[in-house]
């Protein structure tokens, strides 16, 4: 491990006074470090986010799961990022060469900000999002209907809340490994997810294995990481 580092074995870290960036994540893993928004005040995000710009000018850098104050305050003070408020991201700067395709499933409308999460860290991961909405399996013509687009996919990530039922479905119609993310969306008492999550737990199709609940980051990272090794 120690070639990866340049100064003689150490990590380099930015000290902010807040927070202690790894420099070097990117050297180890390919990747630079992602900014969890959740706790940091809008200040600190954009202050992270510009210095890990700085640090990795040949990549994006992501922010996630931003208030809707860390929001404006990108908007404002990093008018070359994309913010998107379903997603609740933020990117800074150029994406690298895409390599392979991931498909980002989505049972429906309520699971949106799950899926474009997934989506934006595809993106951001250095692979080629496909985002397709809407596909529940109420009826079984939508998840059929997709069956060419699933299938260019090296690999793929689903959303789905209530029973989770569409992961299971698309195990069945497409080869590309893919990973389930369950949603806490449902009516009554689906207990914030936990009811998605077990049935994606126990999906009875080879190939899906499950991220944690509302988890896109999660998921975009595994199969953005997937597509580029097997592209």
């Amino acid at each position: 491990m120690t070639e990866r580092y340049p100064n003689g074995g150490a990590p380099e870290i930015a000290d902010l006074g807040f927070a202690r960036l790894d420099l070097q994540r990117a050297a180890r893993t390919g990747d630079p470090e992602v900014v969890f928004g959740t706790g940091k005040t809008p200040g600190q995000i954009v202050a992270v986010l510009r210095a890990l710009h700085h640090a990795h000018p040949g990549n994006a850098v992501l922010a996630t799961r931003l208030s809707d104050e860390a929001i404006a305050q990108c908007r404002t003070e990093l008018p070359d990022a994309d913010v998107d408020e379903v997603a609740r991201v933020a990117v800074l700067g150029e994406a690298r060469p895409p390599r392979g395709r991931v498909a980002v499933v989505g049972a429906g409308t309520a699971d949106l900000p799950v899926i474009r999460e997934c989506a934006a860290t595809v993106r951001v991961f250095g692979s080629v999002p496909d985002v397709i909405v809407d596909v529940g399996v109420a009826g079984p013509d939508p998840p059929l209907a997709q069956g060419d687009r699933l299938a260019r996919g090296r690999a793929g990530g689903a959303g789905a809340g209530m029973e989770a039922a569409l992961p299971s479905v698309l195990g069945g119609l497409v080869g590309a490994p893919l990973i389930a993310v369950p949603t806490s969306i449902g009516y009554g008492w689906h207990m914030e997810g936990l009811t998605a999550w077990l049935a994606t737990l126990n999906s009875c199709a080879p190939g899906v294995v499950t991220v944690n609940v509302d988890n896109g980051f999660g998921a975009g990272v595994a199969a953005a990481r997937i597509a580029r090794a097997t592209a």
